[in-house]
């Protein structure tokens, strides 16, 4: 056989195979996409879309700030009224509640002597004012079953008063009391642990480095920070670099630290005579770095161990990433709620200065964020509903409010929602 006879043999060889792995691989996806419809159709799937704008009046012209949902159709409306508007501040100039109600898309004011009776709270609440004057209301959170109203009573934003409430069953309130400050506390910024690179991971030679498991190498000398994925010191070329403001420095003057999370490494590099760290994320399996420095304040995981997210963007274990573009810094991760069909997780992400949010809801199935939600407060309702607002420039008595429809449904009503329970998908439970 000829030499060219021998290549159009491997050469169609190599088509018929590759012709049957694309069969194969349509085959698997129709399939996937069949078994995801059904997953769909037994434990429900439920497509994010604006309901309706309505608006709410307040008695004062108010900055609103946040706003929190007790029960299934009414919320708490935060703010703080217009300075210098009364000599005292009562518990209706800071907190209003409302009732939605889901045929008009309405709300109904109610009394909030219904909600705040408590006298205990009545009087935390006058002595608060009494002695801190120009106390301003900031922020709910909910941590477990309790919900902590803060109060800002000094200029920094750790300067703070909780009143401290247990939240029932139906919705109805119960005041513990307001020496619980220590427990307002956000959840770990960063779901991964830090480690210090030290002496005995250098590696000496003509352009030296430090070794991160044998797996990365990083140096900040020669006037750049530099990523290698070679232990070749006989090079100072590598995948990434960018320059450093002190350009004579030696490989002990820079502060490296590193984490893994599979096949990422994240990095967290002070080079010598800098203030601000930088934030690096090497993928192992595409070779690729990134530069994002917003894991610094806050980072956590995604389900399934499919990446990390941070409040603008994501980074998969693929090598996929996404960056939005906002002008918040400084986010706070607070909460994580996963739907009920297992299919979406929303991360909730906080500014403490502006009291902005910024919402992220993760598919798990297309691996892909959509577009953040930037709102200055937002209520998540049982049956998946959500209301939203953005602060106004100027103080106002009238405040638009929208309301979201989203998967983020509670167990309870998604059961309701569910169809086929005599399908094996139902049965096997793992949504």
């Amino acid at each position: 056989m000829s030499e060219q006879e021998k290549q159009q043999l491997e050469g169609g060889a190599y088509e018929v195979i590759r012709a049957r792995l694309e069969k194969g691989g349509s085959e698997l996806q129709d399939r996937l996409t069949s078994l995801n419809a059904q997953r769909q159709e037994v434990f429900g799937a439920v497509e994010t879309e604006l309901v309706s704008t309505e608006r709410v009046s307040t008695e004062h012209n108010c900055v609103p700030r946040d706003l929190i949902a007790v029960g299934h159709n009414r919320f708490i409306f935060g703010y703080n009224i217009q300075f210098g508007l009364k000599a005292t501040t009562a518990i209706e100039d800071v907190f209003s509640v409302y009732d939605y109600d889901p045929e008009e898309h309405a709300f109904h004011l109610v009394d909030s002597s219904e909600v705040f009776s408590d006298t205990s709270f009545v009087d935390d609440f006058k002595y608060l004012f009494k002695y801190y004057r120009e106390a301003v209301f900031v922020k709910f959170m909910v941590i477990g079953p309790h919900l902590f109203m803060a109060m800002r009573i000094g200029k920094s934003i750790t300067d703070l008063k909780t009143f401290k409430w247990l939240i029932k069953g139906d919705g109805s309130l119960d005041y513990i009391g307001n020496r619980f400050d220590h427990e307002y506390q956000f959840p770990p910024q960063q779901e991964f642990e830090w480690k210090r690179a030290h002496r005995d991971m250098q590696r000496s030679g003509e352009h030296p480095h430090i070794s991160i498991e044998d797996r990365v190498f990083v140096e900040t000398v020669g006037g750049d920070l530099t990523i290698k994925v070679e232990d070749n010191t006989a090079s100072g070329a590598g995948i990434y670099s960018e320059p450093v403001t002190e350009l004579d420095q030696t490989l002990d003057d820079a502060e490296i630290l590193y984490a893994t999370v599979g096949p990422l490494i994240l990095l967290k590099i002070l080079p010598y005579r800098e203030e601000l760290h930088r934030y690096l994320v090497y993928n192992e399996k595409t070779q690729t770095v990134h530069r994002i420095d917003a894991i610094g304040h806050s980072c956590v995981l995604l389900p399934d161990e499919q990446g990390l997210i941070f409040s603008n963007g994501y980074l998969l274990l693929t090598g996929e990433s996404k960056v939005f573009e906002t002008d918040l810094t400084d986010m706070r991760f607070e909460r994580r709620v996963a739907s009920a069909n297992g299919e979406d997780t929303l991360f909730v992400f906080y500014n403490r200065q502006s009291g902005d949010y910024v919402l992220l809801s993760y598919n798990m199935i297309t691996q892909s964020v959509e577009t953040p939600v930037i709102c200055s407060g937002y209520s998540l309702f049982p049956d998946g509903r959500m209301v939203i607002f953005r602060n106004e420039e100027e103080p106002s008595k009238h405040h638009a409010l929208k309301i979201w429809q989203t998967s983020y449904l509670n167990d309870e009503v998604a059961a309701t929602q569910a169809s086929n329970s005599d399908s094996l998908l139902f049965k096997i439970g793992n949504s």
